[in-house]
């Protein structure tokens, strides 16, 4: 076997694996999306009664919250268009500058072309100079003709190019009409289903103050968030008033390939806010303790991936609203509720910093703001002490 045909099959068999590699990524990744589905359906159907003032939001939050991540979709898909947009308009503008300066030398050839026509040739042939410069100027004639043959061939396939260029660019504007046609409508849906979660807090609101006080409530409301991170880490283990703090810092990925474990006081908190309780004492006007903290801030705020890991789940949990949690590695995990959107989805990888929702207020809270926990092997953790201090 040649050394080229030694590299090929190399690369052929290369190429293979990568490929497996990757089915076999992607199979598990949906064999993990199935699973948490099923988990999260038993979960529903094992539910106490439906009686929960906010389980009427449920539907309306999630919706709210596909249809924000459908416009940031979209908008980030326009951006894209808009960018090849501008490099094709470019591209074309240069290759119609090049075509001019081609189409004008080709007026002078068919000129010189039509003055001369062969002439030349039969001049160097017929007159009676030296044989050995003739020799020399008829190769030099031939170069001349190989030029020009190139140069022709050069213009076509730049004619060619401007056609292509300009049928993408109309496809590409085209594309851009159709995303914007369809943020458009995404828009309207969005503002119908606002105004019909509003029309249902303004329905239950008396009910919902009442219930946020009923300890079992709360207690409830703990004990499926504990269930819920309990299954994951179960699942995912198996083989493949005032301020207490304020932060002006966001997560970024200084720290991504680094053990999670390594990152004790060194992590920033995920959205620019004010905590407003501690970790451990009693929520208010109850006994159940508070597992995380509770950032206030306006809807709407970014919310940060305090560190690189994957989405493990990214949906409405009673209490909780429109939840997202994130794995980390060994059994560590970050609990982001109460979001008006949720932008990443399960199997999502992300980079430290990663923007995965934005803050709201759904799950029935009364205030605007984030929910933060942090887990290891589903015991919750202080993340006052993971935070850097300044």
């Amino acid at each position: 076997m040649t050394p080229l045909a030694r590299f090929l099959l190399s690369f052929l068999c290369a190429l293979t694996m990568a490929g497996t590699a990757y089915a076999g990524q992607q199979e598990e990744l949906d064999n993990l999306r199935k699973r948490i589905a099923a988990m999260q359906r038993e979960m529903d159907n094992t539910s106490e009664s439906r009686g929960e003032a906010a389980d009427a939001l449920r539907e309306s939050e999630r919706a709210i919250s596909d249809s924000n991540r459908r416009l940031a979709e979209l908008t980030g898909q326009q951006r894209e268009a808009d960018r090849k947009l501008a490099e094709l308009q470019a591209q074309q503008r240069q290759l119609g500058n090049n075509l001019e300066e081609q189409q004008a030398l080709l007026g002078q050839l068919l000129y010189q072309q039509y003055v001369n026509g062969k002439q030349e040739y039969l001049g160097l042939l017929l007159s009676n100079r030296d044989p050995d410069q003739v020799a020399r100027d008829l190769r030099y004639y031939q170069y001349i003709a190989r030029d020009r043959a190139a140069w022709l061939t050069a213009l076509r396939g730049n004619l060619a190019a401007v056609q292509a260029v300009s049928l993408a660019t109309r496809k590409q504007r085209a594309e851009l009409e159709s995303l914007r046609a369809e943020q458009t409508a995404q828009k309207k849906t969005l503002e119908r289903e606002q105004r019909a979660r509003k029309t249902m807090l303004g329905k239950i609101s008396l009910q919902l103050r009442k219930q946020r006080r009923e300890i079992s409530r709360l207690q409830r409301n703990e004990n499926r968030l504990a269930q819920l991170v309990a299954n994951l880490t179960r699942m995912l283990a198996k083989p493949k008033s005032g301020s207490l703090f304020r932060n002006d810092d966001l997560p970024d990925n200084r720290f991504d390939g680094d053990p999670f474990d390594r990152l004790k006081g060194k992590l920033t908190l995920p959205v620019r806010g004010e905590v407003t309780n501690r970790f451990g004492t009693p929520r208010p006007d109850s006994t159940v303790l508070w597992k995380g903290l509770f950032l206030r801030t306006s809807s709407g705020q970014a919310v940060k991936a305090i560190a690189a890991g994957r989405v493990v789940f990214a949906d409405w949990l009673r209490g909780f609203g429109n939840l997202l949690i994130v794995d980390h590695g060994k059994g560590y995990m970050s609990l982001y509720g109460n979001n008006e959107t949720l932008y990443k989805q399960v199997g999502d990888v992300l980079r430290g910093g990663d923007t995965v929702a934005s803050v709201g207020n759904s799950g029935g809270n009364e205030e605007s703001g984030l929910y933060f926990e942090l887990r290891h092997e589903s015991k919750p953790l202080d993340p006052v002490r993971w935070l850097a201090t300044k």
